[in-house]
């Protein structure tokens, strides 16, 4: 029996993972406040009022700009109040719902990021849209949670040679007491997580992202590359689509429903 064994949530795109003991999802929009801002590029052209899905690559984001991983950030949903730290201090703390707090992240992130922020980023939102990766495929690839086997981590692991953070995948869900690359089979099947159904979208394909360390922000990998010379494909992880209204804790057992031609 698979177990979830932690969770998390992304408010800023690109930022640092928020552990949470349980996540709440809901079919209309999926989880709540993960991937809800943005930092677009300054040539980055984004309308809040029209929102049109756009490329990773027209925000600041971990596979351009490593420099993100060295802060730790949190977010209030209730204040809006959002603060990033760095190795324990405090370098800034804003209220998002006030213009003036989101010209000091901005601001913040321009000299931060410095060159690589193309001018002053600006920090975007808009009503019923994330800036997930899959937001560019459809809008249920928007709305989707993903999920890491811990399994699969330590199958790269042996290959490697080297040890590899989990959070390097940024997923949603991780969960382990399952075999190697089980995920893999999930596309179209239907996956329950206490009273919680969800449904396997696609598998996750890993760019150069996943290459930067979470506890060094350094580039010390090139696992695109181990995963396509080891297992002849570059993915680890997999979407899955918010089928319920319901909720997902630490400690939850996972489970997957058989095909149709494994019940017959």
């Amino acid at each position: 029996m698979a177990e979830v064994t932690a969770l998390y949530r992304y408010p800023v795109k690109g930022l640092s993972a928020e552990p949470l003991p349980a996540l709440t999802l809901a079919r209309a929009s999926g989880l709540a406040f993960d991937r809800e801002y943005a930092l677009a590029l300054g040539t980055t052209a984004f309308d809040p009022q029209n929102p049109e899905p756009l490329d990773k690559g027209y925000f600041l984001m971990l596979r351009s700009n490593e420099v993100l991983a060295a802060l730790a950030t949190r977010f209030d949903p209730e204040t809006g109040q959002l603060t990033i730290t760095r190795d324990g201090a405090t370098l800034l703390s804003e209220d998002l719902t006030r213009p003036e707090g989101r010209e000091a992240v901005e601001r913040f992130f321009e000299a931060y990021v410095g060159p690589a922020a193309k001018g002053r980023p600006r920090l975007v939102r808009a009503a019923d849209h994330k800036f997930t990766d899959g937001s560019v495929i459809s809008p249920a690839f928007m709305r989707a949670v993903s999920l890491i086997n811990l399994a699969s981590v330590r199958a790269l692991e042996e290959r490697t040679g080297g040890a590899i953070h989990p959070l390097r995948f940024r997923a949603n869900i991780y969960v382990d007491g399952l075999e190697p690359w089980a995920e893999m089979d999930w596309v179209g099947r239907e996956v329950t997580v206490a009273g919680l159904r969800l449904r396997g979208l696609a598998r996750t394909p890993r760019c150069a992202a996943v290459d930067v360390n979470p506890e060094t922000a350094r580039r010390d990998t090139n696992l695109p590359k181990a995963l396509k010379r080891h297992f002849d494909h570059v993915d680890l992880g997999i979407y899955l689509e918010v089928l319920s209204d319901g909720a997902v804790a630490v400690g939850d057992r996972l489970n997957v429903m058989p095909q149709a031609e494994d019940a017959a």
